[in-house]
C-alpha cells in the first residue's frame, strides 16, 4: 500500500496501472512536440532532448520525420498516423499504456493544430494518459507577428472547408468577423480561396499573404484581396501560406432591424444556396429577432410569391 501511495503522489491518481505477478507496469508518456517551421536552426534543445528520450515517434508523415531525426542524428521507431486510420491511434495509445513514452509530431510546427493528431491527444486525456506539449514555433503565430495586421484580437480558421457549400456558410458567418482572421492554404489552391475571400469580404479588404516561413525565400506580402487576386494571375504560388485577413469594420450603432430588413437578409442568403433553416439562424444570430418569427415570415413570403 505504502508503494501504491508513493506512485499516486508522483503519477496521479486518474493514471491507471497494470499488476500482475508482482510486476508493476506504469503508462508512458505522450509528448507533443513542436518541430521547426522551416529552418533546422530554430531547433530548441528541449525538443531535440523529447526526441532524444522517446521510446517511439508517432509521426505525419514518417519521410518528413526521418530527415529531421537524420539531421539530429537520431534513430527511433516510427509510426505514422493519420485522420481516417483510427486503429493507428489505437496502437498508439496501447503501446504508451503499455509503459512506452512517445513523441508525436507533425511535419513542422505545433502538432494537433489543423492536424489528425488532435483525435489522438483526445482519446489519451480520456484513457488518463499524461500529455506534455514540447512548444516550440507555430506558423499562425509567426505569420500574425509579421503581418503588419492587428494582433490583439484574432480568430484562426486554418483551412477553409473543400466542399462548395460548405466552404460558403464558413466564408458568410464569417463576413461580420471584426478580429483579425488566420487561414491556412496550399498553393494549388491559393488562387481559388483568394476568389473566394475577395467575393465574400470584399475586394478592398486588406491581407497579408505569408509563405515559406523562415525559409531562404520567406515572404510577407500585403495587397488587398482584388489586388491578391490579380497579383497571383501572372506569379504562380510557390509554398504553403499563411493569410492573414482584417477584419470587419466595426459597425455604427443603430436602430433594431425590422422583420422586413430581416426578410430581405434571409431571401439573399437563401439564394446563394442556403437553406431556409441555417439562413433564418445566421439572421436571428445577426439581428437579435426571434427564429421562429423569421422562419414563419420567410414561410409566408414564398406563399405570396408562389400565388
Amino acid at each position: 500500500p505504502a508503494f501504491l501511495l508513493a506512485l499516486t503522489r508522483c503519477y496521479g491518481y486518474n493514471n491507471t496501472i497494470s499488476i500482475s505477478k508482482g510486476v508493476f507496469v506504469l503508462p508512458g508518456t505522450l509528448y507533443l512536440v513542436a518541430t521547426p517551421i522551416g529552418n533546422l536552426d530554430d531547433m530548441p534543445p528541449r525538443v531535440a532532448a523529447t526526441f532524444g528520450m522517446a521510446d517511439f515517434i508517432a509521426a505525419e508523415d514518417t519521410r518528413v520525420t526521418l530527415r529531421l531525426l537524420n539531421h539530429l542524428g537520431l534513430k527511433k521507431p516510427m509510426v505514422s498516423y493519420y485522420e481516417h486510420a483510427l486503429h493507428h491511434g489505437e496502437a498508439i495509445l496501447n503501446r504508451i499504456e503499455a509503459g512506452e513514452n512517445c513523441a508525436l509530431c507533425s511535419d513542422a510546427g505545433m502538432p494537433c493544430i489543423s492536424d489528425p493528431g488532435e483525435q489522438i491527444v483526445r482519446e489519451a486525456h480520456a484513457r488518463g494518459i499524461r500529455v506534455v506539449p514540447i512548444p516550440a514555433a507555430s506558423a499562425c503565430v509567426t505569420a500574425l507577428a509579421a503581418s503588419g495586421q492587428p494582433t490583439a484580437r484574432f480568430v484562426f480558421e486554418g483551412f477553409l472547408p473543400v466542399p462548395k457549400r460548405d466552404r460558403r456558410e464558413r466564408l458568410t458567418f464569417l463576413q461580420n468577423e471584426t478580429r483579425t482572421m488566420i487561414f491556412y492554404e496550399a498553393p494549388h489552391k491559393l488562387c481559388a480561396t483568394l476568389r473566394d475571400l475577395a467575393a465574400a469580404f470584399g475586394g478592398e479588404r486588406r491581407i497579408s499573404l505569408c509563405r515559406e516561413l523562415t525559409k531562404l525565400h520567406e515572404e510577407v506580402l500585403r495587397l488587398t484581396l482584388d489586388g491578391a487576386v490579380a497579383y497571383y494571375e501572372t506569379q504562380p504560388p510557390r509554398g504553403e501560406y499563411v493569410l492573414i485577413v482584417e477584419g470587419a469594420p466595426k459597425q455604427q450603432e443603430s436602430g433594431p432591424v425590422s422583420e422586413e430588413e430581416a426578410l430581405m437578409r434571409v431571401q439573399a442568403l437563401l439564394a446563394e444556396g442556403l437553406s431556409r433553416k441555417d439562413a433564418v439562424r445566421q439572421v436571428a444570430a445577426e439581428t437579435g429577432l426571434a427564429k421562429n418569427q423569421l422562419y414563419d415570415a420567410a414561410l409566408r413570403a414564398q406563399h405570396t410569391e408562389t400565388e
